[in-house]
This record gives structure tokens, sequence and C-alpha cells, in this order.
């Protein structure tokens, strides 16, 4: 077996992995984390608190991402040299690049900077906007990854 059988399977892990963190963050820990009040005894946590440890939970996840743009990047750009050249991976994996950057870049950031000046801030339009922009940014990057898994995965088993 050549050693770029492995550098595939790797590459494949990394974007099944990132899926699947994207998706247990986005429909497991967030819901879970707003809606603590089922869970916990003699302690309620409200909204902002739950925003706090959400945006120190997406904060984390973000260097996450950097990781992931880059090595999106360096696996597709030494695919495209290798001649393995695919429309829907390019755009797939442009995605993933953008949104990524995007949400590690922009978003995080910006929702931190917000918390971290109060409550009053959190309950602005700039701030419900930036947040439903950061949530629609998670689902296209959900999209992305599921895409650049599936056809990469459709490309390994034609080699």
């Amino acid at each position: 077996m050549s050693k770029k059988i492995y550098f595939d399977f790797g590459y494949l892990i990394l974007i099944a992995a990132t899926l699947g963190a994207v998706i247990v963050l986005g429909a497991l820990v967030a819901p879970t984390i707003f809606r603590s009040e089922r869970i916990l005894v003699d302690m309620v946590l409200d909204n902002y608190n739950a925003g706090i440890i959400m945006g120190q939970i997406f904060h984390k996840f973000s260097h996450w991402t950097y990781f992931v743009a880059f090595s999106v990047v360096l696996y597709e750009l030494i695919a495209y040299k290798r001649g393995e050249r695919d429309s829907i991976v390019f755009a797939s994996a442009a995605t993933v690049l953008f949104s990524s950057l995007m949400f590690g870049a922009v978003y995080a950031p910006k929702i931190l900077d917000m918390q971290a000046l109060g409550v009053e801030a959190t309950q602005s339009d700039t701030f419900r906007n930036i947040h439903i922009a950061s949530e629609i940014d998670f689902k296209i990057l959900a999209v992305a990854l599921l895409a650049l898994f599936v056809r990469r995965l459709m490309l390994l088993r034609r080699a």
C-alpha cells in the first residue's frame, strides 16, 4: 500500500471528525447549555451566562477551524498539483475554507467582544444579527464539510 492512501485516509478522518464536531456543538451542546434549567438543580443558568459558556466553547473550537482550513488548503493544493481536479471538491473546499475563517476570525471574536460589554450589548439587534449570521455560517460549514467528505470518498473509490 502506498503512503498516499494513509494521507488520504487521514484527510477524510479530519473532515469527518470536524463535521461530527459541528453537528455535536450545534445540535447537542448548544441546546443543552441554553436549556440548563431542565438539568440543574438548585441553580438556574441565565441566558447571558449560558451564552458566555457557549462563547468560550466556540472560541476554543475556532482554533480547530483554523487548523482544518489550513489542512484543507494544503491537501487540496497537493491534490491539484497531482492533477486531481474536480469542481465539486473545489467548491466545497473553498466553502469550508471561507466559512471556517469567517467563524474563527469574525463571528466568534465579535460575539465574545460584545459579551464582554455586558448583558445590554447581547440584547441588541447588532448582537442578534451577528449571532444569526454565525449560525448560518456554521450550517454552511457543515454542508460544505459533508459535500467535501462525500466527494473525496467517491474520488478515492474510483482511484
